[in-house]
């Protein structure tokens, strides 16, 4: 799904930040300034969301994970509504300083609340002093608002979706490092450079970080009902072929069995000849 050029422009896509804030890095995708605030070049809007929507939907058709990440105030709640759409993980509290780096680690804080759930189901929660039952609780509640969205983040995401490079800088430095591609929104005051699918953007306004997000879910949505598609065209494949396997079987014992009873004269002629030389 590509956006038009005019819902771009009425989601105030095309706003960057004020002239003496600008990065260097970012004039090929700046169209002019106007009253001292640098405009964004639309056309190249449109064509680097189309660019990154298909490489999400062909990430997404394999059935690989991708992380979604904004932290920011304006672009919260949105970001964790369509990623719960597509079925992806997403992180909006503070980003976890490690969490891709030193994986394994989150993935115990992970299990540590999946544990305290079973201890509330079987019934070792309500044997717990008070003060140990508040303390649990607190705990828990921590450990969900800051890892709740990515429980299901089994192993690392093949790719990143990030709102404002500048302040998910860490996790933009933590994909870097592990070679994962990152999808962004970048304004005119970030560096486009460490990110590998660059969409320049206004990234403070809600309508425009809601119209992007629309895209590239809509994307990935679409790569997710091919995979399912597919799955279902292999299984009746499967199911086709097996009758055909089921009635070649029989033909081959019967193609075996003549030349078993062919041998076994033979080897009885052989047999008597040995015989016959013994006596002698």
């Amino acid at each position: 799904m590509t956006p038009t050029f005019d819902q771009l422009l009425e989601a105030s896509c095309h706003f960057g930040h004020l002239k003496r804030k600008w990065n260097p890095a970012m004039a090929p995708y700046i169209f002019m300034e106007r009253n001292g605030i640098h405009i964004l070049d639309l056309y190249k809007t449109q064509a680097k969301v189309e660019e990154a929507a298909a490489a999400l939907k062909s990430i997404a058709k394999a059935g690989k994970k991708i992380l979604f990440v904004a932290t920011k105030k304006q672009a919260k709640q949105v970001t964790a509504d369509k990623a719960q759409a597509v079925g992806m993980p997403y992180v909006i509290e503070r980003w976890p300083g490690g969490m891709l780096t030193n994986f394994p680690t989150i993935r115990k804080a992970v299990k540590k609340m999946a544990t305290i759930d079973k201890m509330t189901k079987d019934g070792t929660f309500d044997n717990l002093s008070k003060r140990e039952k508040l303390q649990i609780s607190r705990q828990r509640a921590k450990l969900e608002k800051t890892l709740g969205s990515i429980a299901d983040l089994n192993r690392l995401p093949s790719a990143l979706f990030v709102v404002d490079v500048l302040k998910e800088r860490i996790a933009v430095a933590e994909a870097n490092r592990l070679g994962i591609p990152v999808f962004a929104m970048v304004d005119t005051n970030s560096d486009p450079s460490n990110i590998d699918f660059v969409i320049p953007a206004n990234d403070d306004a809600s309508k425009s970080i809601e119209l992007i997000l629309d895209c590239v879910c809509g994307a990935i949505a679409e790569g997710l009902e091919e995979r399912k598609v597919e799955k279902v065209d292999a299984k009746e494949e499967d199911k086709e072929a097996a009758p055909r396997r089921e009635r070649r079987r029989p033909v081959r014992r019967d193609a075996e069995a003549p030349a078993a009873e062919a041998e076994a004269p033979a080897a009885e002629a052989e047999a008597a000849a040995a015989e016959a030389e013994a006596a002698e």
